[in-house]
């Protein structure tokens, strides 16, 4: 019998009654101000970056909190509910699952409650991009296009269009013929839009030691477009799907706390310029603190959840009631297709409680344990990966909010490797494509937690936002801009720290 007592007890140590805030990595308790000074002190403590690699810290196992998995390592590792969720909360779980599943069929259909797809579309399901809710890949050999689409934005051409992104009305400006994101399916009467095209290139790296490396530089195109060129000033954008793995408790975050380690004039001097980005909630149209998305263009798991409803498969929901996806006006055959809208069943093809289910499901994807935290190669690379400076932005530590809207994620200590700030990562990663508050050369600090099991859940080792990335080594590599100091602190370090600071990150 699974209870939360057990594994909440040592937490109560430190994080006491009351407590509504956590503190940033650099030791200054931010927010509000209802704490007693021992209060923020216990916090702050908690949440600094430690100095001691002698062995592993307190609760470090744990990287989810108390809603840490407890099973062991399998290729369904991602895919377990929170263990501190109530007994009907998993109800509503495995509801969620199952309409992550559900397979959407084009209207009419005699499955009224599942038609609606497209009529253009990337995938027929949410778990067709995000399979076992692990890490998308690029087309690779047999593999697919499913978990990696080109999203496609283009320059303001009017005053008007320049003041709605600025106002952030929009994220960005769609294609005016192909809309938002490509797609490359369509549904019976309609044709795709066209194809994604990749030739890679490799390119050697001599690290420290004489070890050599060949990073692989990825050069996008699109074949069969089927209505006509793209605008001149349209830019690709490769995306693979993100893991689903621990986003409620990234929501439960307290916006200040990530908005104190913003430093967008590098006013420390340490060249680290993250910036807080904004969005636009869908329900309620308040401007919120981005991050979620690769460029942070989300404020919430839901806002995450009806875009990719939408765009991605062509699913109105009351959030974003798209009933034709992202199909154009000069896409006319788009608008003469069924929808799937049932009267009888809401005024949208997913109506609520479809999309909050499929919400609720997100936000309660538990994080696996960390394996081997107390091994001397892992704690030999923890250390490397903190002096390298790795962990200005890839931050290790917060406490979530006691005021999350659910329990499960309340008041927990979690290590998401993540400031959830925007970069500038330098040319070799730059799209080119502005997003919301995000320029082309800027992304949204991944969470790290998790990283290690890509190839256990998702059977592959890509990585990066368009999976160039073969391995770790590379991922690292590719760092520039603001994260170039770290990654040449990694190509000097010595081969066997390398390899530690690799066993490190395979051990989250």
């Amino acid at each position: 019998m699974r209870t939360r007592k057990a594994t909440l007890a040592g937490l109560g140590m430190f994080l006491t009654t009351g407590l509504t805030i956590s503190p940033v990595a650099a030791g200054e308790a931010v927010g509000q101000t209802d704490l007693t000074p021992k209060d923020i002190s216990r916090v702050i403590a908690v949440t600094r970056p430690t100095e001691d690699f002698s062995k592993a810290e307190s609760f470090e196992l744990m990287q989810g909190g108390a809603g840490t998995s407890p099973r062991g390592v399998s290729a369904d590792s991602f895919s377990d509910f929170s263990a501190n969720i109530t007994f009907a909360e998993e109800e509503e779980f495995k509801l969620g699952n199952a309409l992550f599943r559900k397979l959407w069929v084009s209207s009419p259909s005699s499955t009224q409650a599942s038609d609606g797809l497209g009529p253009l579309f990337n995938a027929r399901a949410c778990q067709s991009c995000h399979l076992k809710d692990g890490r998308g890949h690029p087309p690779e050999g047999d593999r697919d296009h499913t978990s990696m689409f080109f999203r496609l934005a283009r320059a303001a051409a009017t005053a008007e269009e320049q003041a709605k992104l600025e106002r952030l009305d929009i994220a960005s400006l769609p294609d005016p013929v192909y809309g938002g994101q490509l797609q490359d399916q369509a549904v019976p009467g309609i044709s795709a839009e066209g194809r994604m095209a990749i030739t890679y290139t490799e390119e050697p790296v001599t690290l420290s030691g004489g070890e050599r490396v060949k990073l692989r530089r990825p050069s996008y195109s699109v074949s069969d477009l089927n209505y006509g060129p793209l605008d001149p000033t349209t830019v690709l954008s490769p995306r693979i799907a993100n893991p689903m793995i621990g986003l409620g408790l990234i929501e439960a975050i307290p916006e200040q706390d990530i908005r104190a380690l913003a430093d967008p004039e590098d006013l420390d001097g340490d060249g680290i310029s993250g910036r807080a980005a904004r969005a636009r909630d869908h329900r309620t149209g308040e401007i919120k603190l981005g991050r979620f998305g690769w460029k942070a263009q989300n404020a919430s798991v839901r806002d995450q959840s009806s875009s990719a409803f939408a765009g991605d498969i062509g699913i109105s929901t009351p959030d974003d009631p798209r009933h034709f996806g992202d199909c154009t006006d000069k896409q006319t055959a788009c608008f003469e297709a069924a929808t799937g809208v049932q009267p009888r069943l809401g005024d949208t093809e997913a109506p609520d409680p479809v999309l909050e289910l499929v919400t609720f499901y997100a936000k309660n994807l538990a994080l696996p344990k960390r394996r081997n935290v107390d091994d001397a190669q892992v704690l030999r690379g923890k250390q490397v990966f903190y002096e390298s400076g790795c962990i200005t932005c890839h931050r290790p530590k917060f406490v979530t909010s006691r005021k999350a809207e659910n329990k499960a994620q309340a008041f927990q200590l979690i290590w998401p490797y993540s400031d959830f700030l925007l970069h500038d990562m330098g040319e070799g990663l730059a799209d080119g494509q502005a997003e919301g508050d995000a320029t082309g050369g800027e992304w949204r600090t991944p969470p790290l937690w998790g990283i290690g099991l890509t190839q256990t859940v998702s059977g592959h080792s890509f990585f990066l936002h368009d999976g160039r990335a073969r391995n770790l080594t590379e991922a690292i590599l590719w760092h520039g801009g603001e994260a170039e100091a770290a990654r040449d602190a990694f190509a000097a370090a010595n081969i066997e720290d390398r390899k530690a600071l690799i066993t490190f990150l395979e051990s989250l």
